[in-house]
C-alpha cells in the first residue's frame, strides 16, 4: 500500500518488514505503482489526528480488534480516495487465484470458527467495557452526528455475537427473544444511547431492518441478533415507530415476495411493535400480513402471530375500532370458505381466533355499528354457501337484527335483490323465534309485513323470479303466524258472552213485562237458583249485620283504651323527631350538600347503568316466575284438582251416591257454617290474647 507524505506531496511505498523512514526518499515512477498492488502494506488511521493526514504504519495482514475500528478504516478510505493513486495493472498469475482461494477458505473456517454455541454464551463473553469505551469514542469523534452512534451499536452487537443461524421469525422461543437473555447492563447501555438520540430513532430502525435484508443476500451470512435486539429495544418504548409508514413496508414486503426468508424478516421486525401496544400491532398485522394471507411461505407466521397478540392480550378493549367491515369479511372467507388458500390447520386456527375478531370488529357500541356489517352478511348468506358459513352468517345476522334497530331498515332497502338470502333468514327466525327478545319481536313483525306487501307487489309486477318470491312469502306467511300464535281471544269472548247475556235478560223482560214472568226468571225459580240466592243473601245480610254490631260495640272501647296508652309515646316521639330535625337543618347543611350533589351523581349513574341493571333484574325475574310455576304454583294446582276429587268423592258419600241440588245445599250451609264458627273462635282467641297483653301492661 502506499501513502502520501505530508511533507514533500510525493507517494511513498511501504513493504513488509522495511522501516517507517525508509519511505523518505525521493524515488518515484514504477517502483512505487507496483508497490501499490502488494498486500503487504496495509493503512491504519490514527483517530487522533486529522482525517486527511494518514500516518503509514507497516503491519502484517491482520484482522482488526473490532468491528467499530474496521468501519472506520471504510469511512477513512471513502474519504481519501481521491489521495491514493491507482493500482497498475499487472498481468494475472495462477498462483495468486489459488492463493487467493485459500485465504478465503481459510478466513470462513476461522469465522465459522469464532461462532459461539448460543446466543447466552456469546451474550456473557460480551466485554461492556470494551463496548463503552467503543460508544464512548464514537460520540468524540462523531459528536453532532447521533446516527452513527447507533449505528455502530448495531454493528458492534451484531459482530460480537455470532452464533449459528436460525430461522427468520425465531418461533421456537418466546416473542421477546433474543432481547430477553440481554443483561440489565448491556439494556442500559441501549436506553441510554437510545435516549441520547431520540431524533434519529426511525432512521436507526430503517437502517436495522434494511441491514437485516442485505445480509440475508451473502452466501455464508450471519447471525443478525445484534439488529434484532435494538429492533426490539426500540419498539418496546416506541412502537409507533413501525406503524408510521407500514405503506412503504408493503411495498417492500411485495419487492421481496420471491424471497420468503426476507418477508418473514421484515414481518418479524414490524410484529414487535404489536407486543408492547396492541392497537399497533393490529395496525401492522392488519396493514402487513393481511395483505399477504394466502401466500403458503408466510400464512403460518401471519396467523401465529394473530394468535400470539391476542393471546398476549386479553383485554380487546383498547383494540376496538382497529378491524372494520373492510378488513373483517376477508378474514371470515378466510376462516369459513372452503379450498382457500390456507390450508385446512391454518384455516382451524384462524376459526379459533374469529370470536375474537369479531369483537373486536363490533366495538364497544354495536348498537350503533352492526347495521354497516349487515349487508355483507346478507349478501353471504346463500343458499350454496357452506354449512359452518352459513351457521356464522345466520347467527351473525340475527345478533345484528337483535341489537342494532337500524338493520331492520337496511334490511327493507336490501330485501328485493337478496330474496334467496332473505328466504334463509326468516326460516331461521322461524326456528329461533323463542330466543329472540320481545321488543325485538315486535319490529320484526313489522318488517315482515312490510316484506308481503313486498312479496304481492313483486308478483304483480313479475320482476323477479317467482319462485324465490313465492319462498319468501310462504316464510313470512308461518313467521307472521309463529308471532302471533294460536291463543283464544278470552276478552273478546267474555266481552261477546256479556252482551249476548244482557241483550237476551233485557229481551226477555221487555217481552213478558216482570222478571218473575219472564223466562229467565222461571227457569231460575223451577231449577233452584232463585231460592237459593235469596236464602243466601239473607243469611250475607244477617251475618253482616251482626259483624257491623259487633264491631260498632267494640271499636270505641278498643280506640280509647289504644289511644290512652299509645297518646304520650307519640308526643315524645314527635318532640324528639322535631329537635332532630331542627339539630340537622342547623349542623348539617354541608353534608346535606353533599348528600345532595351524591345523588346527583348516583342518579346519573343510575341513568347509565339502569338499562343494564333493568334487564339483569328482568332475567332474574323471569328465572323467579319459572321457579314459583315449577316449584308453587304446580304442586298447588296439583293439590287443588286432589283436593276437588275428595270433595267429589266425600259428595258422593254424604249424598249416597245420587248428587242433587238439595243435598249440594245442605252441604254448603253445613261447610258455610262450619267456616263461621272457626272464624268465630279465632277472633275470640285473638281478642282474649290482646286483652291479656294489654292488661299485663
Amino acid at each position: 500500500m502506499a501513502a502520501r507524505t505530508a511533507g514533500g506531496g510525493r507517494w511513498e511505498v511501504v513493504k513488509k518488514g522495511r522501516r517507517p523512514g525508509a519511505g523518505g526518499s525521493g524515488k518515484g515512477g514504477g517502483g512505487d505503482r507496483r508497490a501499490l498492488g502488494e498486500a503487504n502494506g496495509v493503512w491504519k488511521y490514527d483517530l487522533t489526528r486529522p482525517l486527511s493526514l494518514p500516518v503509514i504504519t507497516p503491519a502484517p495482514i491482520q484482522t482488526t480488534s473490532t468491528l467499530y475500528e474496521r468501519g472506520f478504516e471504510k469511512i477513512m478510505k471513502r474519504q481519501n480516495k481521491e489521495q491514493v493513486p491507482p493500482p497498475a495493472v499487472e498481468p494475472k498469475k495462477p498462483g495468486n487465484k489459488k492463493q487467493t482461494k485459500k485465504v478465503a477458505t481459510l478466513a470462513n473456517q476461522n469465522q465459522k470458527q469464532g461462532r459461539f454455541r448460543s446466543l447466552e454464551e456469546a451474550l456473557k463473553a460480551l466485554d461492556m467495557a470494551a463496548l463503552q469505551r467503543e460508544l464512548d469514542k464514537s460520540q468524540s469523534v462523531f459528536s453532532g452526528n447521533p446516527s452513527v452512534w447507533l449505528k455502530d451499536l448495531a454493528s458492534y452487537l451484531n459482530y460480537k455475537l455470532q452464533v449459528p443461524p436460525s430461522e427468520p421469525t425465531l418461533s421456537q422461543h418466546t416473542h421477546d427473544y433474543p432481547y430477553s437473555l440481554v443483561s440489565r447492563e448491556l439494556r442500559g447501555i441501549i436506553r441510554g444511547l437510545l435516549a441520547k438520540a431520540a431524533g434519529c430513532l426511525e432512521l436507526f430502525f430503517d437502517h436495522c431492518l434494511f441491514t437485516m435484508l442485505q445480509e440475508l443476500d451473502k452466501t455464508p451470512g450471519e447471525s443478525l441478533h445484534g439488529y434484532r435486539i435494538c429492533i426490539q429495544a426500540i419498539l418496546q418504548d416506541k412502537p409507533k415507530i413501525a406503524t408510521t409508514n407500514l405503506g412503504k413496508f408493503l411495498e417492500l414486503l411485495r419487492s421481496h415476495q420471491s424471497r420468503p426468508a426476507k418477508c418473514l424478516t421484515i414481518m418479524w421486525a414490524l410484529g414487535q411493535a404489536g407486543f408492547a401496544n396492541l392497537t399497533e400491532g393490529l395496525k401492522v398485522w392488519l396493514g402487513i400480513m393481511l395483505p399477504v394471507l394466502g401466500i403458503k411461505s408466510l400464512s403460518p407466521f401471519a396467523i401465529a402471530y394473530l394468535d400470539r397478540l391476542l393471546l398476549m392480550h386479553p383485554n380487546l378493549t383498547k383494540g376496538f375500532g382497529m378491524i372494520g367491515p373492510k378488513d373483517f369479511f376477508p378474514l371470515l372467507d378466510f376462516a369459513y370458505m372452503p379450498n382457500n388458500s390456507l390450508t385446512p390447520s391454518l384455516q382451524e386456527q384462524l376459526c379459533q381466533l374469529y370470536p375474537r375478531l369479531k369483537v373486536l370488529a363490533f366495538g364497544a357500541k354495536p348498537e350503533s355499528t352492526l347495521h354497516t356489517y349487515f349487508p355483507s352478511f346478507l349478501s353471504r348468506a346463500t343458499p350454496s354457501c357452506p354449512p359452518e358459513m352459513k351457521k356464522e352468517l345466520l347467527s351473525s345476522l340475527t345478533e345484528c337484527l337483535t341489537v342494532d334497530p337500524l338493520s331492520t331498515s337496511v334490511w327493507r332497502q336490501l330485501y328485493p335483490k337478496h330474496l334467496s338470502q332473505s328466504s334463509l333468514l326468516l326460516e331461521h327466525l322461524l326456528r329461533s323465534w323463542e330466543q329472540i327478545p320481545k321488543k325485538t319481536q315486535k319490529s320484526l313483525q313489522e318488517t315482515i309485513q312490510f316484506f308481503k306487501l313486498t312479496n304481492q307487489e313483486l308478483l304483480r309486477k313479475g320482476s323477479c323470479s317467482n319462485q324465490e318470491v313465492t319462498t319468501c312469502d310462504v316464510a313470512c306467511k308461518r313467521l307472521l303466524q309463529q308471532a302471533r300464535g294460536f291463543r283464544l281471544p278470552w276478552t273478546r269472548l267474555l266481552l261477546l258472552v256479556l252482551v249476548f247475556a244482557i241483550g237476551f235478560l233485557c229481551h226477555d223482560f221487555r217481552s213478558h213485562g216482570s222478571f218473575q214472568a219472564s223466562l229467565s226468571g222461571r227457569l231460575l225459580h223451577s231449577s233452584g237458583f232463585l231460592p237459593a240466592g235469596q236464602q243466601a243473601c239473607m243469611r250475607i245480610y244477617s251475618y253482616s249485620l251482626q259483624g257491623y254490631s259487633w264491631l260498632e260495640e267494640t271499636l270505641p272501647a278498643w280506640g280509647s283504651h289504644l289511644l290512652t296508652m299509645v297518646r304520650p309515646s307519640l308526643q315524645l316521639a314527635w318532640t324528639h323527631t322535631n329537635a332532630t330535625v331542627s339539630f340537622l337543618s342547623a349542623h348539617c347543611a354541608s353534608h346535606l350538600a353533599w348528600f345532595g350533589d351524591s345523588l346527583t351523581s348516583l342518579s346519573q349513574r343510575l341513568q347509565i347503568q339502569f338499562p343494564d341493571a333493568l334487564n339483569q333484574l328482568l332475567h332474574s325475574l323471569r328465572e323467579l316466575l319459572l321457579f314459583l310455576y315449577q316449584n308453587v304454583l304446580l304442586p298447588m294446582w296439583h293439590m287443588l284438582l286432589e283436593a276437588l276429587s275428595r270433595v267429589q268423592e266425600h259428595c258422593h258419600k254424604a249424598c249416597r251416591g245420587e248428587v242433587t241440588w238439595d243435598c249440594l245445599k245442605t252441604q254448603l250451609s253445613e261447610a258455610v257454617h262450619w267456616t263461621w264458627l272457626c272464624l268465630q273462635d279465632i277472633t275470640v282467641a285473638f281478642l282474649d290474647w290482646a286483652l291479656t297483653m294489654i292488661s299485663q301492661q
